[in-house]
């Protein structure tokens, strides 16, 4: 029986990754070229009105103390307020995160739908015809870019189906169900490019797992099919898939740049590039925060999800 490292020993590296990446993040936004004193008021503002405005960021102080107060507040709640918004930062991540998450979850929702059984019809069939032809169009649908499928999603939902308004997300507190409506399309748009990259891992688990002496063991025991494929090799394949399946979490929880951008979708991506574009530093570091924050914290959760699948594995305390 394989033991894997203590959980409280990832709960460590976990939280040291988390500060690691707070510390470097804050050093580099601080240290880079460019006053963001002076991206407020402008070139034209003249250096007295641009040293009190640096003293009352706090931007005189030196760079510790600056690090110190900042994650300070991160243990409140408080990010501190944006540069270019002029708003708590935390309120401006919520608010692109009602957005984002809802994206990413109906995403999940159809890759795992989608991916997990075509990839094991695809294993299933794999020297057959259909089981190639599904082969290929998976293989192609790896490459299809995101930002043209969002363009087709937009096409056929809007024009053939007549199913929501381009370019339109409706709040939440608008109508709700609208709102989830309209989040369907880039869902999909996200979710299609990922179900090929899912069914192609779990047909190449499942032909690799059909192959295993164990496999051909429970077949002269006289087992039948669905027994085989749902008690023995379902179990094995399962921990490459939940793999795949952190990694594309870890991609999509981030938004889809691209395709908030194609919908006009108010998510955490496009703040991101908004807050990049105006150099507003409180505004970057939180949001590279949040996404080192999901990358680690999903990690640990597929980690932990390994003993679940496989009994071998196992957590020493």
């Amino acid at each position: 029986m394989s033991k894997m490292s203590t959980i409280p020993g990832r709960i460590f590296s976990f939280l040291l990754t988390l500060w690691l990446v707070s510390l470097f993040t804050f050093i580099v936004f601080q240290v880079i070229p460019g006053n963001p004193a002076q991206v407020i008021l402008g070139a034209e503002a003249l250096p007295e009105q641009v040293a009190a405005l640096e003293k009352e960021l706090g931007l005189d102080k030196p760079l510790y103390l600056r690090y110190l107060h900042w994650i300070g507040g991160i243990f409140r709640g408080d990010f501190g307020n944006s540069l270019r918004y002029g708003q708590p930062v935390r309120g401006l991540m919520v608010e692109s995160l009602k957005v984002t998450l809802p994206v990413a979850g109906l995403a999940l929702v159809f890759i795992v739908l989608l991916g997990f059984p075509l990839g094991l019809t695809v294993g299933k069939y794999h020297a057959q015809k259909q089981g190639v032809m599904l082969s290929v169009v998976a293989q192609l649908g790896t490459a299809i870019p995101s930002f043209w499928l969002g363009i087709l999603m937009m096409l056929a939902f809007a024009k053939l189906f007549r199913f929501f308004t381009p370019g339109a997300f409706i709040p939440w507190d608008e109508d709700w169900l609208k709102a989830l409506a309209s989040l369907v399309p880039p869902a999909l748009a996200v979710a299609l490019p990922k179900v090929a990259v899912l069914t192609r891992y779990v047909s190449t688990a499942y032909v690799e797992e059909k192959r295993a002496d164990y496999i051909r063991t429970a077949y002269a025991k006289g087992l039948a099919e669905k027994e085989v494929l749902y008690v023995h090799l379902l179990k094995n394949i399962l921990i490459p898939v939940v793999t795949v399946l952190g990694l594309m979490s870890s991609d999509i929880l981030g938004g889809s740049i691209i395709v908030e951008k194609v919908f006009a979708l108010p998510g955490i991506g496009r703040l991101l590039i908004e807050a990049i574009s105006f150099r507003d530093f409180p505004l970057i570091q939180a949001i590279a925060l949040y996404l080192a924050g999901v990358v680690v914290s999903l990690n640990l959760l597929v980690d932990l999800s390994y003993s679940i699948f496989d009994p071998r594995i196992r957590w020493s305390r």
